[in-house]
C-alpha cells in the first residue's frame, strides 16, 4: 500500500473528474474535492485507508457538494437536475475522466500560463505554493490565477466531456506541453529534500498513454511519450542510497530499465520517418542515443549535435539553447560551449546557466571561477539534492590537488 499522500495525490484527479462530471460544475467541484482530501488526510492515518479509498473520496466531496446546493437557493434548481438523492448514494463510478479533465483545463479561454497552473494543480495534484514556485510569483498571486481559471471554465458553460476532434486538436499543443511540465516535475522536483516525484512522472506517463489511445496517430504525442519513457528509464540511477544526486555521466547504466528503452526506443523510430518531426520526437531522438550508449565515454556527440542544431530551428527555448552550449562542448571542447553560454540572455540569473558554466569551466581547467559558478548555482536552487550536488562540486576542486 503507497503512503497515503501518494495515494492521495493519484485519485485526486480520478476523484475530480468523476464528481465534475457527475454535477457539471468544475469550479465547485475542485473545491469539494479538495475538503474530501483533506477530510481523508486527517482520517486515514488513524482509522485506515477504506477498501475503496476511490469512492470513499468520491462520496464525500458528493456529500460537500450536496451541501452546497442546497444552501444556495440559486443551485436547487440545479440539484433537481441531477437528481441528488442522500438516501441512497450512487456507486461510484469506474470511468477514468482525467483525459477530459486535462482537455477542460486546457480551454481556449484560458491564457498558457492560466491553463498550465490550473493542470498542474487539478491534474498534476500539486500544491498552489509549489506551483507558484514553479511560476516565480507570491503563492496569494497563484491562488488568484487558479481561481479566475475556474471561474472562466465556469463562465464558458462548456458542459464535461471530451472535445471534439476539432477542439482537442486546438488544445493539443498545450495539453502536451502540460504533461511535459507535469512530468519534469516529477522527474526533477523543483522544491524540497527529494529529486524525484514518481507519483507526477507515473501520472504524466499514464495520461500520455491515455491520449495515444485517444489520438494514435499524432507523432508529437508519441514523441513525447518515446521521450518520457527514455527519461524515467534512467530513474534508479539518479539517486545514491542518502538521495544524492548522481549526474547521467556517473550512473550504473545496469541500474536502467531496459523494457522502458526498449520501447522508448521503438516508439521514436516508429514515428520519425512517418511524417513532419516536431520538438518532443527530436528530444527524445537525443534521449535515445544517450540512453543507447553503453558507457558516457560511448555516447555519440556529434549526433545529439546534429539534433540539436534541428531542434533549435523549431523550438525558442532558452533550456534548448543551454543543452545544445553542452553538446557543442563535448564535441568542439568547453571554450566553444562556454562562448555560447554568453549569448544565453533568456537565463540571466538561472542557476542551471551557472551549474552549466561551472561544469564547463571546470572541463577547460578554471578552477576557481568553477568553484564560485558552483557556488552561485547552489544558491540558486532550492531542490535541496541539488544544492547538495552543486555544493560537493564546489567542495571537492577546493579540497583537490592544484595543478602544477
Amino acid at each position: 500500500m503507497m503512503p497515503t499522500e501518494d495515494l492521495l495525490r493519484t485519485l485526486a484527479p480520478q476523484v475530480l473528474g468523476a464528481v465534475a462530471r457527475r454535477f457539471g460544475d468544475f469550479s465547485a467541484a475542485e473545491d469539494a474535492v479538495q475538503e474530501a482530501l483533506f477530510a481523508a488526510a486527517q482520517r486515514w492515518p488513524e482509522y485506515g485507508v477504506p477498501d475503496d479509498p476511490r469512492a470513499w473520496l468520491i462520496h464525500v466531496a458528493s456529500r460537500r457538494m450536496t451541501d452546497w446546493l442546497r444552501s444556495d437557493i440559486a443551485r436547487r434548481r440545479r440539484e433537481a437536475a441531477v437528481a441528488v438523492d442522500d438516501s441512497v448514494e450512487p456507486a461510484a463510478p469506474e470511468q477514468d475522466d482525467t483525459l477530459t479533465l486535462l482537455f477542460m483545463c486546457c480551454h481556449p479561454a484560458l491564457t498558457p500560463s492560466s491553463a498550465i497552473a490550473l493542470t498542474l494543480r487539478a491534474v498534476g495534484g500539486l500544491t498552489t505554493a509549489e506551483i507558484a514556485h514553479a511560476f516565480v510569483v507570491p503563492e496569494a498571486t497563484m491562488a488568484q490565477r487558479i481561481s479566475r481559471a475556474k471561474e472562466k471554465i465556469r463562465a464558458s458553460g462548456e458542459p464535461f466531456r471530451l472535445p471534439t476532434p476539432e477542439e482537442r486538436q486546438q488544445r493539443l499543443r498545450a495539453v502536451l506541453h502540460v504533461i511535459y511540465l507535469i512530468f519534469n516535475e516529477g522527474y526533477a522536483s523543483s522544491v524540497g529534500e527529494t529529486l524525484q516525484r514518481r507519483d507526477l512522472a507515473n501520472e504524466a506517463i499514464r495520461l500520455t498513454r491515455a491520449l495515444r489511445a485517444a489520438i494514435p496517430d499524432d507523432g508529437e504525442i508519441a514523441g513525447l511519450l518515446a521521450l518520457m519513457l527514455l527519461t524515467d528509464a534512467r530513474r534508479l540511477a539518479r539517486t545514491g542510497p542518502d538521495n544524492e544526486l548522481i549526474p547521467l555521466a556517473e550512473q550504473n547504466r545496469a541500474l536502467w530499465d531496459e523494457r522502458a528503452i526498449a520501447e522508448g526506443v521503438a516508439l521514436i523510430s516508429d514515428t520519425l520517418p512517418k511524417g513532419s518531426v516536431g520538438p518532443y520526437q527530436l528530444q527524445a531522438a537525443i534521449a535515445a542515443v544517450h540512453d543507447e550508449a553503453e558507457s558516457a565515454a560511448d555516447t555519440d556527440w556529434p549526433q545529439i549535435l546534429a539534433l540539436y542544431d534541428l531542434l533549435r530551428r523549431m523550438s525558442v527555448n532558452p533550456m534548448v539553447e543551454l543543452n545544445h552550449a553542452i553538446a557543442v562542448a563535448m564535441v568542439h571542447g568547453p571554450a566553444s560551449g562556454l562562448a555560447l553560454l554568453d549569448s544565453l540572455d533568456g537565463l540571466s540569473g538561472h542557476y542551471r546557466l551557472d551549474a552549466v558554466r561551472a561544469h564547463l569551466l571546470e572541463m577547460a581547467g578554471s578552477r576557481e571561477a568553477a568553484i564560485d559558478h558552483y557556488v552561485r548555482a547552489a544558491a540558486g536552487t532550492t531542490s535541496i539534492p541539488e544544492r547538495n550536488y552543486l555544493t560537493t562540486r564546489a567542495a571537492r576542486l577546493r579540497s583537490s590537488p592544484r595543478p602544477d
